[in-house]
C-alpha cells in the first residue's frame, strides 16, 4: 500500500508547483517569401511555401 500524505499542502505550494504549466498562446513568425503570420517549422498557408522554396502549390482562389 502507496505512503499517504501526514499533512495538507498549502495552495502556494500546489501553485508554485504547476505554475509551468500555463497555456500559453501560439508564437507566430513572419514569412519571409509573403510576409504575413505563420506558425514557425510550418509551410506558409498563404504562399505554400517553407525553407525558401516552395513545398504546395496554393491556389490563389483559395486563399482570398
Amino acid at each position: 500500500m502507496p505512503p499517504h500524505p501526514k499533512k495538507k499542502h498549502s495552495r502556494k505550494r500546489h501553485g508554485d508547483r504547476n505554475s509551468h504549466s500555463a497555456i500559453e498562446s501560439a508564437h507566430y513568425g513572419e514569412c519571409p517569401q509573403c510576409r504575413q503570420a505563420k506558425l514557425p517549422h510550418r509551410v506558409c498557408r498563404h504562399c505554400g511555401y517553407y525553407n525558401g522554396r516552395e513545398v504546395l502549390p496554393v491556389d490563389v482562389t483559395e486563399s482570398e
